[in-house]
C-alpha cells in the first residue's frame, strides 16, 4: 500500500515546491485538501490524522498547532517552520551530518528541517567542529546572499512588482539586530558555545544561496591551509550525493549565488591562503534549503532511495 503524504499550508512557496516534487511520483498517495477547506480546522485535522506522513509548510504557532491536532501514534512529521528545530524529541533534518541518517532521520517520527541559511552555515561549521579543527568556542563571522524567494510571497509580490522600489534593485543587508531567527540551529548543530555574528542578505534574483564562513588559520587546530581544509571536508563528505566540496582552486573564479539555482544538492567551495580562509556553501534556498530537503527527509522515513524525486 502506498504511503499517504498530506501537505498542511501546500499554497505557501515551501508547500508549492514539495508538491512540485511530489506531484508527478507514483510510489505515494498525495491527500489533497478542497482549496476552500485549507483553513479549516476540522479538515485540516482530518487528513493529518490519515496521513502517514505530513509536511507542515506554516508559520511557527500555526505549526505547534497543528502538531497537537495528531491524534494518533503513526502520523510523521516534517515541520518546515522554525518551531521545533531546537525542541526536545524533534530530530534534526540535515542527513549529511549524520553518520547513519537511515538509523536516525529514518527512524523518527518528529523531523524539523533546517532553515536555508542555517542549512549554508552548517554544511561547513558542523563538520569542522566533528573533526576537531573548529574549536568551540570559536568566534565565527558569517555572510549569507539569498534570492528573494526565501522571503515568501509578499516579498516576491514586491521583487516582481514592475514598480518596485528603488532599494530593491539592490542587495539588502537585514537581520541588523543579529538576533537571525536561525541562530538557534546554527549554533546548537554545529556545537558551538556561541552563535556567530550573522549578516545576511537578500538581493534581486529569485533563488540560490552563497553562505560563508570566515576562518583566520590561527584558529583553527593544526592551523591548515585553505587546501588542507578542502581535503578534510571533501573526506568528511565522501560518498554523499546530496552535498559535494568542488576541487581547490588556487585563483578561485567569481562565486555566483545563484549557481545552484534549480538543483537540490550543495556545493561546498573553499577559498583562501595561508593565513586566512573562507567556505561557501552554494545551494538553492528553495531545494537544499527548503523543499528538496524536506523530500529527502521524507524519503529517509518512508524508507524511499533519499534522492527519488530530487534534482541532482
Amino acid at each position: 500500500m502506498k504511503p499517504k503524504v498530506y501537505i498542511d499550508g501546500q499554497e505557501g512557496t515551501t508547500g508549492l515546491q514539495i508538491y512540485e516534487r511530489l506531484g508527478g511520483r507514483d510510489d505515494i498517495e498525495l491527500l489533497l485538501i478542497d482549496p476552500d477547506k485549507r483553513k479549516d480546522l476540522t479538515e485540516r485535522k482530518k487528513l493529518l490524522n490519515a496521513a502517514d506522513l505530513c509536511f507542515l509548510c506554516l508559520p511557527d504557532a500555526a505549526a505547534v498547532e497543528a502538531v497537537g491536532l495528531i491524534e494518533n501514534e503513526k502520523t510523521k512529521v516534517i515541520d518546515a517552520s522554525t518551531a521545533h528545530r531546537t525542541a526536545p524529541g524533534w530530530v534534526y533534518g540535515f542527513p549529511e551530518l549524520y553518520k547513519k541518517p537511515e538509523e536516525t532521520i529514518g527512524k523518527a517520527r518528529f523531523v524539523a528541517n533546517p532553515g536555508c541559511h542555517a542549512t549554508g552555515f552548517l554544511a561547513s561549521a558542523a563538520p569542522l567542529t566533528a573533526m576537531g579543527v573548529l574549536p568551540k568556542d570559536a568566534a565565527l563571522t558569517c555572510f549569507s546572499l539569498t534570492g528573494y524567494s526565501g522571503g515568501g510571497k509578499k516579498m516576491i509580490a514586491d521583487y516582481e512588482n514592475r514598480e518596485k522600489a528603488e532599494a530593491l534593485y539592490s542587495p539588502r543587508i537585514y537581520g541588523t539586530t543579529l538576533r537571525h531567527k536561525h541562530l538557534p540551529e546554527m549554533k546548537a548543530y554545529a556545537g558551538l558555545t556561541q552563535a556567530p555574528i550573522f549578516c545576511p542578505v537578500v538581493d534581486d534574483y529569485y533563488k540560490g544561496m552563497a553562505t560563508t564562513v570566515m576562518l583566520p588559520v590561527s584558529m583553527l587546530t593544526g592551523h591548515p591551509t585553505a587546501e588542507d581544509l578542502c581535503e578534510m571536508l571533501a573526506r568528511y563528505y565522501e560518498g554523499e550525493t546530496l552535498v559535494q566540496v568542488q576541487p581547490y582552486e588556487k585563483e578561485a573564479a567569481y562565486l555566483a549565488a545563484n549557481t545552484m539555482a534549480g538543483k537540490d544538492s550543495l556545493t561546498l567551495v573553499v577559498s583562501g591562503h595561508e593565513e586566512q580562509i573562507i567556505v561557501t556553501a552554494l545551494f538553492d534556498n528553495l531545494g537544499k534549503g527548503a523543499s528538496g530537503a524536506a523530500v529527502q527527509n521524507m524519503n529517509l522515513m518512508l524508507g524511499f532511495p533519499e534522492t527519488t524525486g530530487l534534482s541532482l
